[in-house]
């Protein structure tokens, strides 16, 4: 094999191929998923609760209207629905 200044300059000379290597396709291709998918209009939402409101809609949310029956679920869990 390569010895000395050969050897380091053939490494260098490897890593720059594989860094300069093409990555995630062509440009001509990119927003293709983006632009084909239909724009569906924002629904209006009903205004968050800020300061003591949002302290006490999570509290109650908590502590009051807790149901004690079957494992915890988490806050995104949609099992009682």
């Amino acid at each position: 094999w390569l010895k000395g200044k050969a050897a380091t300059q053939a490494l260098a000379r490897a890593t720059l191929l594989i860094k300069m290597g093409k990555v995630h396709g062509s440009l001509a291709r990119a927003g293709k998923v983006k632009n084909q998918t239909p724009k569906v209009a924002k629904a209006e939402k009903k205004k968050k609760l800020t300061g003591r409101a949002k302290k006490r809609f999570v509290y109650n949310r908590r502590f009051v209207s807790v149901v004690k029956s079957g494992p915890k679920r988490g806050p995104n869990s949609n099992a009682g629905k």
